[in-house]
């Protein structure tokens, strides 16, 4: 009877000399400090410590357990303990590893051994086979017949060079310090990503929010990082090769100003630093969030917003009525009068509100990009229910031009806003003006926002209306 166990440690024990039969092996045991700082467009620097014992001179090392998703081309090997005793002569990594369908293809054209069980008696029977195909499935060749699927347990004798238990990176060093060395690995990667999500509970008179941030750091590389301190940067990274890796290990050396008592971030260049004061580990495959922020009752600011279009004062548009959709949007500013005041990152911020009942209810999201300390956070929450919008234009004419890019246009609108709530509401009506314009008559007063951009804010009472008419001169 063939043993499937000592077959399968047999393969084992060969993964302890893949690709270089005499190098020497710096594993996860060996490391002493990472650090990680990850940036907001999938790519994180990676610095690994580790404490390793090396023979003076040719020396070939294998680095275990790096990234899967390194880039090779970033890579920064050197020694802590003597600095410039190692020097790097070559370095080569292979991004496959070890895995059924990656031994499979490997063994293409080649010969594997087949253990198949009988059911009856369970004895076992070893059979060769040449692989044929391992795309989409296997198909092996026996000496009388051709099998696709699994017909037993597939046994290879040895694993191919190159074909990694891990990620390594082997390196050829010319080491001409001590045997015991501390050297450290920097390297760019991808497969490391964050992003900010944000939680905020409104009060019963959404007047007031209660406010949580989280990083949420995702790990889709194949390595898992112990214990590493961690951060997180703020801003868009400028993707150009040639500069990525200058801008990236310039920090390897800086000394940091010691952060204030609980302040997690600070300036970094035209950026925003994040560092979590304890370690972190990140497993394999692992979403992990961690606590960014909590603020009790921020004052905000609700707003209606009826939004119009610049087609209106350049086209008649006939009597028909056009029914609108009012946005609903709080706002509230970043500031430490208001409990916050923490540089915010980009993410996405999900807003609740609890029912008469107590219950916590969803009530709308919003993405936000990076809010700078004394800026505002502006959400919509979506379109509001009981506030409703119609309008019409009621008069159009050409007064003037002749030529293109030498027309005037006067037109006059209404706006009727509606408002079921039992409180009144102030709706803002923003009207997008084309070219050189000009109000000519108004039942409320505007405000020229912009200079193409005017604005009425129209107080309307509870469970009543309120109409908007005015009348405006267009010249381009």
């Amino acid at each position: 009877m063939f043993k499937m166990r000592s077959v399968l440690l047999f393969s084992l024990l060969l993964t302890s000399s893949i690709a270089t039969a005499d190098a020497q092996q710096s594993t996860l045991d060996d490391q002493t400090q990472l650090a990680v700082t990850i940036y907001n467009q999938d790519m994180a620097l990676v610095k690994d410590r580790r404490a390793v014992r090396i023979n003076a001179g040719s020396v070939s090392l294998a680095f275990r357990d790096v990234s899967t998703n390194m880039r090779p081309e970033t890579a920064l090997l050197r020694s802590l303990s003597a600095p410039g005793s190692v020097r790097v002569v070559e370095q080569n990594f292979n991004q496959e590893v070890l895995s059924p369908q990656k031994l499979l293809e490997r063994y293409v054209g080649k010969t594997v051994g087949v253990i198949k069980t009988n059911p009856a008696t369970g004895a076992e029977s070893l059979e060769q086979a040449e692989v044929l195909s391992a795309r989409e499935g296997v198909v092996l060749k026996f000496s009388d017949r051709i099998e696709t699927g699994s017909p037993g347990r597939i046994v290879f004798d040895k694993i191919p060079d190159g074909l990694n238990d891990r990620p390594t990176l082997f390196l050829s060093l010319d080491n001409r310090g001590s045997q015991q060395q501390e050297l450290e690995l920097s390297y760019l990667t991808g497969g490391l990503a964050w992003k900010a999500d944000y939680v905020a509970e409104l009060s019963a008179g959404d007047d007031r929010v209660d406010l949580s941030g989280w990083f949420t750091i995702v790990n889709s590389s194949t390595t898992v990082y112990r214990n590493a301190r961690l951060q997180l940067v703020a801003g868009d990274i400028n993707r150009a090769r040639q500069n990525m890796a200058t801008v990236a290990f310039a920090r390897s050396d800086a000394k940091r100003a010691p952060a204030p008592e609980n302040a997690l971030q600070e300036s970094f260049s035209d950026y925003h630093l994040y560092t979590v004061e304890r370690p972190i580990t990140i497993l394999e495959n692992q979403t992990k969030q961690i606590a960014l922020l909590s603020a009790n009752s921020v004052p905000v600011n609700r707003e209606w917003l009826l939004k119009g279009s610049d087609y209106y004062y350049r086209n008649a548009q006939g009597p028909a009525v056009q029914e609108m959709k009012v946005g609903m949007f709080i706002e509230l500013k970043n500031e430490k009068t208001a409990r916050l005041g923490l540089p915010l990152p980009r993410g996405t911020v999900r807003v609740y509100k609890r029912d008469s009942g107590g219950n916590i209810q969803f009530v709308g999201e919003d993405n936000v990009n990076h809010i700078p300390v004394n800026e505002k956070l502006r959400l919509k929450l979506g379109d509001a229910f009981d506030v409703t919008a119609r309008r019409k234009q009621t008069d159009f004419a050409k007064v003037a031009g002749n030529e293109k890019y030498d027309y005037a246009f006067e037109s006059a609108h209404e706006v009727v806003l509606k408002n079921a709530k039992k409180e009144a509401v102030t709706v803002l009506v923003q009207e997008p003006m084309p070219g050189d314009w000009r109000i000519l008559a108004e039942n409320h007063p505007h405000e020229k926002e912009a200079g193409n951009s005017a604005v009425w804010r129209i107080r309307v009472p509870a469970e009543g209306q309120a109409t908007l008419s005015y009348r405006v001169l267009a010249h381009y």
